[in-house]
């Protein structure tokens, strides 16, 4: 009897640490199910855009109108002056239309989707023409001939790959052709011995046979990029005046808001889409249309969008800031790797991103971090802990600071990372 329960009482220590260790555990694991699945990260990857990140870092003027429509209930689908059902797409088309020139605007969740519906509402049981060298494949393999079976319309390819004529639109030109699609590639480059038909030939000729003309820009800028170092770009407005039946592109991407997918053109068509059914499965919601409005309000009310748009001040970033930046972020982490680590400040190419202008590099500079005993995807892995998204090359591990404003942000990620694992640490 006296030994079962001096057996017991030894057992006890035991039972307890492992019921600590346990309770220890659920702490731990309530603690990390409590945390949003989304978290801020820092994009040091060079890619401006980064799909996979997010793409565009919004304006205050549009986070303070996503936080104001959040908090508030709002005239999302009401018309204050009548005091009736209203239309959600007056919050944003009078800007659409001062920004681009078009007759009607009209705004879904994306731009896969506004071309989705587009095709749906024009062509739907028809012939739809495209170019071969125009049938784009977008990020995770969304391709323009599975939108475009998806909305009902037949695909006709005209043309080569790399070569496409007038004639061959005019002669594919049909009783059952229903629209002319024109897509930008805003994602690939085809060069060498190449032939497009610019968009006034097709608007000439559609008009001549009474086929309306879609252009899908993709990325769409609403202004001239040169000034900020990129390409030219075509602007949404100067597709309109063009002729253009109708033009889809995004919010997200060179305008610097929201996800969104806008579509201008005439009025006739615009409503017909208005009225399709999927525009409701497709239509935007209350937060979306408050920050995309404050973002095309900046375009038409600041004399310089870069100072307010994110995405653009990226964009214009100089070289010199950028070495800059990357010997500060290099000082910041040198004390906080140690001294095993190597740290350098080397020249570096940022990428655009999101499939807009593909093959253009903007000039930036980096910090390569090597260890002589650690691969560069353990030293990603290392910062990816502490939300830091760098990229890996030439067999080195690198922080591209074209997209890093603000190296102090670094540290402040870096210590919190690591005493998040502190802490995670103690609890075990």
């Amino acid at each position: 009897m006296r030994a079962t329960l001096a057996a017991k009482q030894s057992e006890v220590p035991h039972d307890r640490n492992a019921m600590l260790e346990l309770i220890a555990r659920a702490i731990t694991d309530k603690a990390a199910a409590d945390q949003p699945a989304m978290k801020p990260v820092i994009n040091a990857t060079g890619v401006v855009l980064h799909t996979n990140l997010g793409r565009a870092i919004l304006a205050e003027a549009a986070i303070e109108a996503l936080e104001l429509a959040a908090r508030s209930t709002v005239n999302l689908d009401f018309d204050l002056a009548r005091g009736t059902r209203g239309e959600r797409d007056d919050l944003v088309e009078p800007e659409l239309l001062e920004l681009t020139g078009a007759e009607a605007a009209t705004v879904v969740n994306n731009n896969a989707a506004a071309v989705l519906i587009a095709l749906n509402t024009l062509a739907e049981g028809r012939e739809v023409i495209v170019s071969r060298g125009e049938l784009i494949e977008i990020g995770g393999a969304f391709r323009i001939p599975d939108v475009m079976a998806k909305s009902g319309a037949r695909l006709h390819e005209v043309g080569t790959t790399n070569r496409t004529h007038r004639e061959d639109y005019a002669r594919a030109i049909g009783p059952d052709t229903a629209l002319v699609l024109k897509v930008h590639p805003s994602n690939y480059r085809i060069v060498g011995f190449t032939s497009e038909v610019a968009l006034d030939e097709l608007v000439a000729l559609g008009r001549e046979r009474g086929v309306p003309v879609l252009e899908d820009l993709g990325s769409g800028a609403l202004i001239d990029l040169t000034g900020y170092g990129l390409p030219r770009e075509p602007i949404v407005a100067e597709r309109v005046a063009t002729g253009a039946d109708l033009v889809t592109f995004s919010g997200d991407k060179l305008l610097g808001g929201p996800q969104a997918g806008l579509i201008v053109g005439r009025r006739e068509l615009v409503d017909r889409i208005r009225t399709n059914p999927l525009k409701r499965a497709l239509r935007c919601d209350k937060l979306t249309l408050a920050a995309l409005s404050a973002t095309l309000r900046v375009y038409l009310r600041s004399g310089e969008p870069a100072a307010e748009l994110p995405t653009l001040r990226i964009f214009n970033r100089s070289v010199g800031e950028i070495r800059q930046a990357a010997g500060r972020a290099r000082d910041i982490l040198a004390e906080r790797l140690g001294p095993e680590f190597t740290l350098e400040v080397v020249e570096s190419e940022a990428e655009i991103g999101s499939g807009a202008m593909p093959v253009e590099k903007l000039e930036s500079a980096a910090l390569r971090i090597t260890h002589p005993e650690k691969s560069p995807e353990t030293i990603a892995a290392m910062f990816r802990r502490a939300r830091i998204i760098g990229r890996i090359t030439n067999d080195a591990f690198h922080l591209d600071m074209r997209t890093v404003e603000d190296p102090a942000a670094l540290a402040v990620s870096f210590d919190d990372g690591a005493n998040e694992r502190r802490h995670q640490g103690d609890q075990k």
